[in-house]
C-alpha cells in the first residue's frame, strides 16, 4: 500500500473506524496514523463486534479485503468473528429489507461452513468473498450513514403468557405493516431464542416466498454463532421482511397469498391441529411415489397430498425427504430452452426453500410442524409449473462418457463445468454415484466452483443445501442432489449476476492475491 493509496484510503473510511477495526499495533504496521477519533451510533448494540461492524460499514469493499486479510494473518480476528460481525453489519444496514442484503445474509453461515471444508491456506476465501459482497452493497446504500436497525426498548410491549398468541399477533402486525408493533411483540417474549422463533412461524407461514423461509432459517442459525443476546436484534429482521413483503403485495395490487385460505382449510379438513405425528417410514418406493405426486400436483394439490400423508402416519421427516426430492426434480427436469439453472432458477429456489423448512421444523414447536409441511409442499412448485421432460441425465448423455473410472469421471465433470455443459456434468456425476464411488471428491470439486463463481447470489447456500440434503436423504435417492448440484455448477461457471460470461465472483481474485494462493 503506497502513501498515495493510503491517504485515499484514510479519506474514504475515516481514521476512527480504521483504528477501531485494526487496533493500534496493526494500524501502525500498515503505516496508518495512531491518532483516531471515536464514533457514535444509535444502531443496535453490537457488543464485542462493534469495532469490526463499524469497520465493515465504513470501508469500501476493495479496501476492506486487505485489512481483513491482515487481521487474519496477525491473528487479531478469525473467520467466525468476521462472519458474526458481517451478519451484524448487514442487519444494522439493511434490517432484512434489501434484496442483495438479505441474500448476502443468507450466504454467511454457508460460507463459514464451506471454509471449514478447505485446506488451511484457502479457508478464508468463502468468508472474504461474501464479506466483499456485503461491503459492496453496504456502500451502495450509503455505508455507515444508512442505519436501519436501531436500538429499541426491550421492555416495551405487554407481557404475554402464550407464545402462540403472540405469534398470531405478530402475523397480524405484519399483515398491517405495523413493523414497530411486531418488533415490540417479539421483544415481549424475553430472551429465549426458540420462543421468539416459534412466535415468528405464523408470519413466516403466511406467504409463499422463498426469501422469508430461507432468511428465517439462516437468521435463526446465526444466533448460534453470535449468542442468545443477539437473538432479538437478528429475529426482528424477520418481522421487517414479512411486513415488507406485505407492503409490496399491497402496492402491486396483488390479492392475498393463496396459502392464507388453503392452510386453515387443510388443517381443519384433515384434523391436524393438535394431532400427534406418526413415525412410519413407508420405504423407498412409497417415498419416491410421494415425491412424484407432489411434483405433478404443484400448489394446493401438493399441500393436500402432504396433509393426507400426515394423517396416514408417515413420519414428518420422511415427508420432508419427499419434498426435497420433488424440489430437486425442478433442477433435473428443466430443459435447454431455459438455459440457466443456477441463481434464482426454479429448482434452486425450491430446493433451498424445502431445506429451510426441513431445518426449521426440526427446531420449531410440534404445533407448527403440520402447517409448516403444508406450506413447504404448496411452495415446492410455486415458481414454475412442473417441467414435463424426464430428469437428466438421459441415456444419450450417459452414452457420451468415454471412461467410467472415478478419476476420469471427475475430470469429465470438471471439463463439463468449465464448458457450461450441464448435461455432460450431470451424466458424469450420475455415473460416478451409480458405481458407488465416495462422494467427498465430488463435493470438493463442487466446492471449488461454489467459492470461485458468482452464482447470482445463490451459490453458497445452494451448495450447503445440497450438502445437508445429501446427508439426510436415504441412500437410494441422495445422489440426485449431487447430480443437480453438478448441473447448477456447470450452468453458473463464468457468469456474473447480470448473466455476462467471462467473470469470477467479485472480490475472489483479490482475496486469492492477498492470501498468496492460486486462483
Amino acid at each position: 500500500m503506497n502513501p498515495r493509496n493510503r491517504r485515499s484510503f484514510l479519506n474514504d473510511v475515516g481514521r476512527g473506524m480504521l483504528a477501531a477495526g485494526l487496533g493500534t499495533a496493526l494500524a501502525s504496521e500498515l503505516g496508518f496514523s495512531n491518532a483516531f477519533a471515536d464514533s457514535e451510533s444509535d444502531a443496535i448494540d453490537c457488543g464485542e463486534y462493534t469495532r469490526l461492524v463499524e469497520l465493515m460499514r465504513n470501508t469500501p469493499a476493495d479496501q476492506l479485503q486487505p485489512v481483513l486479510a491482515a487481521m487474519l494473518k496477525h491473528q487479531q480476528t478469525d473467520l467466525r468473528q468476521l462472519t458474526a460481525a458481517g451478519a451484524l453489519a448487514n442487519a444494522v444496514t439493511f434490517g432484512g429489507c434489501d434484496y442483495v442484503g438479505f441474500h448476502t445474509a443468507m450466504a454467511l453461515l454457508p460460507a463459514l461452513a464451506m471454509s471449514e471444508q478447505l485446506e488451511a491456506a484457502r479457508r478464508p476465501l468463502p468468508v472474504l468473498k461474501v464479506l466483499y459482497r456485503n461491503a459492496l452493497q453496504i456502500q451502495e446504500v450509503g455505508g455507515a450513514s444508512h442505519t436501519v436497525l436501531r436500538a429499541m426498548d426491550m421492555a416495551a410491549g405487554e407481557e404475554h403468557a402464550q407464545e402462540a398468541e403472540v405469534g398470531l399477533e405478530i402475523q397480524q402486525a405484519c399483515r398491517e405493516r405495523k413493523v414497530e408493533e411486531g418488533e415490540k411483540l417479539l421483544a415481549s417474549l424475553g430472551a429465549n431464542p426458540i420462543d421468539s422463533f416459534n412466535a415468528l412461524q405464523p408470519a413466516i407461514q403466511d406467504d409463499l416466498n422463498v426469501h422469508r423461509f430461507v432468511f428465517a432459517h439462516r437468521t435463526y442459525g446465526l444466533i448460534g454463532l453470535l449468542g442468545d443476546q443477539y437473538a432479538h436484534s437478528l429475529l426482528r429482521q424477520c418481522v421487517r421482511l414479512c411486513a415488507d413483503h406485505e407492503r409490496m403485495r399491497v402496492e402491486s395490487q396483488q390479492g392475498d397469498s393463496p396459502i392464507r385460505a388453503a392452510l386453515p382449510r387443510l388443517l381443519d379438513q384433515y384434523g391436524l391441529v393438535g394431532r400427534s405425528f406418526g413415525k412410519r417410514d413407508p420405504g423407498d418406493a412409497e417415498i419416491n411415489a410421494l415425491c412424484n405426486a407432489i411434483y405433478n400436483n404443484a400448489g394446493e394439490g401438493a399441500a393436500e397430498i402432504v396433509a393426507g400423508a400426515l394423517v396416514d402416519g408417515i413420519d414428518p421427516e420422511c415427508i420432508g425427504e419427499a419434498l426435497s426430492l420433488a424440489s430437486n426434480q425442478y433442477v433435473l427436469r428443466q430443459r435447454a430452452e431455459n438455459w440457466r439453472t443456477h441463481g434464482d432458477a426454479a429448482g434452486v429456489h425450491s430446493t433451498d426453500a424445502t431445506n429451510a423448512w426441513r431445518n426449521m421444523l426440526r427446531s420449531a414447536a410440534p404445533h407448527y410442524v403440520a402447517s409448516g409441511l403444508i406450506v413447504a409442499a404448496y411452495h415446492v412448485g410455486v415458481q414454475s409449473p412442473p417441467f414435463p421432460a424426464p430428469e437428466v441425465p438421459l441415456e444419450e448423455h450417459l452414452e457420451q462418457l468415454k471412461k467410467t473410472d472415478a478419476t476420469s469421471l471427475l475430470l469429465e465433470a470438471e471439463d463439463a463445468i468449465r464448458g457450461n455443459d450441464q448435461y455432460r456434468a450431470a451424466a458424469a456425476i450420475h455415473a460416478y454415484g451409480e458405481q458407488g464411488f465416495n462422494e467427498e471428491p465430488v463435493f470438493a470439486l463442487m466446492l471449488k466452483y461454489a467459492v470461485s463463481e458468482d452464482g447470482r447470489l445463490h451459490g453458497e447456500k445452494y451448495y450447503h443445501t445440497v450438502k445437508e440434503e445429501f446427508s439426510t436423504i436415504r441412500p437410494a435417492f441422495r445422489w440426485r442432489q449431487l447430480v443437480g448440484l453438478a448441473r447448477v455448477t456447470a450452468s453458473g461457471f463464468g457468469y456474473n449476476r447480470e448473466d455476462k460470461a467471462g467473470y469470477r465472483a467479485a472480490g475472489y481474485d483479490q482475496a486469492c492475491d492477498l492470501l498468496g494462493i492460486d486462483s
